[in-house]
């Protein structure tokens, strides 16, 4: 037994910990969790937690029930929901997933980035991201029609929360990340009404992934306590901006940031540019992953400065990465922002492909075109393609046509998960296809 799960044994008796939640996640991006009694801890630490992987979708066949959970010790918390219950105060880990053989299951995400963590590893780099994580908060009174979701405030960009349903949400959902260790950076009110953000502190990829999935847990249940609910729905709003989840990405060989060159004119490097191409020229194979829902491309369509080309830019809104100039002299600051990501995407597979594209691109050595200086999302489609600007998927249909066919995906993600998404995404697509819509009966029932 290390260190880690020694220290995790001795909090929860000190603690007095009653239950242990075991989190994972599934293809699609889901929150599972299995409860456990404390005296079962040290148990699952040597052998870990068997269950039936048969019964999360896209895990295992009928035949291959027998899953393993490992509860990995770095990720134990305690919830900061029980602090006033002490008898059934609790406390989480984040769990690997392996056969009964010992190998690590081929359905589980946190592996698959795991993967491209260790392939970063093996050419000397690691990654860092930084996520800006949007989201709504809604009333849980509906409209008329039972529906419609309705905002908590009718606030914009940046305003004070005094006139919301909930002014002291942010403050209370930023106190319980960090008791639950995720460190937050800047928390504000967004450009539409009941739409808010909150950015957290750079954090190694994986850790990241981790923290994006306690972050929706937190912010739900921290909605919940206020009478509110919160959504990460892509776009929930036909006239409002959609929910991203732009992250700022960089490489470390060691200490040193990779991505920093003082002598370039944006600070970048030839490893930062070559990264950068890598995501761009694999971008439309990416959009399922990043962009995972059929509501998804309502926001890439319609949304207020979401990227619809793969372009990258210096301080340019509007293009897919974004380059920031804040502190250009100073190296660890130097990253890129990627801005297609909604905050409806599984984390580990999202930032596992945009990892596997941009390493492809460092070993491969792409060409990096000159940035987009133009606000793309005012160009029309025949002007993009006059200019070189490639488009990315506008529907889900598109996007998986793109997805199915790329090698690279198929590689990242391994053959398993990437069989299951495609399957489980057509099925969306084709159930969206078949509805007869609102405005379909509206425009066409009484030609």
């Amino acid at each position: 037994m290390n260190s880690q799960q020694e220290f995790v044994l001795r909090t929860v008796e000190e603690r007095d910990v009653r239950f242990i939640r075991l989190w994972f996640t599934d293809i699609q991006g889901y929150l599972k969790s299995v409860m456990m009694s404390p005296s079962e801890l040290e148990g699952a630490f040597e052998e870990g937690a068997g269950f039936d992987g048969s019964s999360v979708e896209g895990f295992a066949r009928l035949s291959e029930a027998d899953t393993i959970l490992l509860p990995d010790p770095s990720t134990f918390q305690l919830m900061p929901f029980d602090r006033e219950q002490s008898e059934i105060r609790a406390a989480r880990m984040f769990c690997d997933i392996s056969m009964p053989d010992g190998q690590p299951s081929l359905s589980d995400p946190r592996q698959v980035l795991r993967r491209q963590v260790e392939s970063a590893a093996a050419d000397g780099f690691s990654c860092v991201v930084s996520p800006e994580i949007e989201f709504y908060l809604l009333s849980k009174h509906p409209a008329a029609d039972g529906i419609t979701p309705v905002p908590t405030d009718n606030g914009g960009y940046f305003d004070q929360a005094g006139h919301n349903e909930v002014p002291n949400f942010r403050r209370e959902a930023m106190v319980a990340l960090e008791a639950m260790g995720i460190a937050t950076e800047f928390s504000h009110h967004e450009t539409a009404p009941g739409q808010q953000e909150i950015d957290l502190r750079h954090a190694d990829v994986l850790t990241m992934a981790d923290n994006i999935m306690t972050f929706r847990y937190v912010i739900k249940q921290v909605a919940l306590d206020n009478g509110v609910r919160a959504s990460f729905m892509p776009k929930p709003f036909q006239d409002y901006a959609g929910s991203a989840m732009h992250s700022h990405m960089s490489l470390f060989e060691g200490e040193r940031n990779a991505f920093h060159d003082p002598d370039d004119e944006f600070s970048l490097s030839v490893t930062a540019k070559q990264f950068i191409a890598g995501i761009l020229r694999h971008a439309s194979e990416i959009t399922a992953v990043t962009n995972q829902w059929v509501n998804s491309y309502k926001r890439i369509m319609f949304g207020n400065e979401a990227p619809t080309a793969a372009t990258w830019g210096v301080s340019n809104r509007s293009a897919l990465v974004r380059v920031p100039t804040y502190r250009l002299n100073k190296e660890e600051s130097r990253r890129v922002e990627v801005r297609s990501v909604d905050s409806g995407c599984n984390p580990y597979l999202s930032y596992a492909v945009l990892l596997g594209a941009g390493l492809k691109g460092i070993r491969e050595g792409y060409e990096l075109e000159d940035p987009a200086e133009d606000n793309i999302s005012l160009l029309t489609r025949r002007e993009r393609r006059a200019m070189g600007y490639i488009d990315l998927p506008r529907s889900l249909d598109h996007a998986l046509r793109k997805f199915e066919s790329s090698e690279l995906m198929a590689e990242i993600l391994g053959e398993h998960v990437y069989e299951y998404f495609l399957r489980a995404k057509w099925k969306e697509w084709h159930s969206y296809q078949e509805q007869i819509t609102s405005w379909e009966l509206e425009s066409l029932l009484d030609y």
